[in-house]
């Protein structure tokens, strides 16, 4: 991983105009927010811009500035030449977590903004600076790493290679239409490939990035309709763990559902595949709702399981993920029969400033590591409207924060042997 790079001073604040047209404010500099508080960010927490990140402008949000000669927080309602301002994010590219949200105040009508992270950005010397750091240096996903016309031309051979594989054609939709980087990699025949199977979930999740119904907030995908058999998943992950090098292949994918919902086809098709090949790494990412199952599925072979958790605090999430038919106590039980039956879980934690990072949120994690082990955190940001997640989870504070950077330094300090990442890894060289 290259060394972090840091400005010389605060960057400046930057703003938008109503068409759009993004600038920095002359006096003002950035400020970021952990949950609801605002503060100013300092440049140990910045990085330039990461190649393939995005910004966005927030609709009904009042930038908000620190006023370095006054310290104090400054909202800002219009630009110089008098003209109304919104706020900016960053939505950075794979592999780089944030450390701060963007600093604004919420107009009274202001709609939930779509189900993206959104990081505090600022402007210094020709250049703009994030707050947040690379949390994994497999460059996997990164943007230069994508030929366009390569992932054309290689997804349009497979697809006409295998024209009645209903999941290759699903991928082949997951990487043409929504640009899925997992997807393209499968078509490129590298890293890792999905193996989406379910159409259906046991959860209720405020942020399903492929189902939302009866809300203002679209989902940024489409669930796919149908069940593959396990033939139609053979064809996507027996070639793949076997012709590429550090192969993975992934069931559960943000196109589906929960793949747990389907627990047979999964140990038929782990079943088949490892037949197939012992090649590879064949990994689960999961609600890890269904303890039975999860063991099953390592009985069968499967390598690694990535359970998925807003926070280790049942008050925090149950109001997320809305369980039907299972708790935060069936995770937990997931998780520890993996470990003991010898498998790799990684914890998919969905990483918000001011929540992730408070005290008690740190201890209450330690002790179910100490209780149960874990392989991997990987330092996911959570693509949502932070005002809508605290709201919806009635969020309060509750103790001090460590800050983001402190909380992964916390735990490599209790538990050196734990890995931190943003990807899932290949477990066989």
């Amino acid at each position: 991983m290259k060394r972090e790079v840091h400005p010389d001073s605060i960057p400046y604040l930057v703003l938008a105009d109503e068409e759009g047209n993004i600038f920095d404010h002359p006096h003002l500099r950035m400020a970021g927010r952990s949950g609801k508080a605002l503060h100013p960010v300092f440049p140990e927490d910045l990085i330039p811009l990461p190649e393939g990140s995005e910004l966005f402008v927030l609709p009904g949000r009042i930038p908000v500035g620190w006023d370095m000669d006054r310290d104090e927080m400054v909202a800002t309602h219009e630009g110089p030449n008098g003209e109304k301002v919104y706020s900016v994010a960053a939505f950075m590219s794979p592999a780089h977590t944030q450390v701060a949200l963007p600093a604004y105040l919420k107009e009274d009508n202001a709609q939930p903004l779509p189900l993206f992270a959104y990081t505090a950005v600022g402007w210094w010397k020709d250049r703009f600076w994030v707050a947040g750091f690379r949390s994994d240096p497999d460059r996997r996903q990164d943007v230069r790493l994508f030929n366009p016309k390569k992932i054309i031309s290689r997804t349009k051979r497979k697809l006409k290679e295998y024209p009645k594989n209903r999941l290759i054609q699903h991928l082949g939709k997951c990487c043409l239409t929504y640009g899925c980087p997992a997807a393209k990699n499968f078509f490129l025949e590298r890293f890792e490939a999905p193996l989406p199977t379910s159409t259906a979930c046991n959860a209720q999740c405020i942020g399903c990035l492929s189902y939302q119904p009866n809300c203002d907030v679209p989902s940024t995908q489409e669930r796919m309709k149908f069940i593959p058999t396990v033939e139609e998943i053979c064809e996507v992950a027996v070639p793949h763990l076997k012709n590429v090098r550090r192969a993975i292949a992934s069931f559960g994918q943000g196109c589906e559902g929960e793949p747990l919902m389907n627990p047979k086809l999964l140990e038929k098709a782990v079943t088949q595949i490892k037949k197939s090949t012992t090649t590879g790494t064949l990994n689960l990412n999961t609600n890890a709702s269904r303890p039975e199952a999860v063991e099953r599925l390592r009985r069968a072979g499967l390598d690694s399981i990535r359970i998925s958790m807003n926070s280790v605090r049942r008050h925090l999430y149950e109001p997320y993920y809305r369980p039907k038919g299972y708790s935060q106590d069936d995770c937990f039980e997931s998780w520890k029969r993996m470990k003991e039956l010898g498998g790799f879980v990684s914890l998919n934690l969905f990483i918000m400033p001011g929540i992730t990072d408070e005290i008690e949120e740190i201890e209450r994690l330690s002790a179910l590591i100490e209780k149960f082990g874990l392989d991997l955190i990987q330092l996911r940001n959570h693509n949502i409207d932070p005002d809508w997640y605290l709201d919806s989870i009635n969020y309060e504070p509750s103790s001090q924060r460590a800050g983001v950077k402190g909380f992964v330094k916390i735990l490599k300090k209790k538990f050196p042997k734990l890995r931190f990442g943003y990807f899932n890894p290949s477990l066989r060289p």
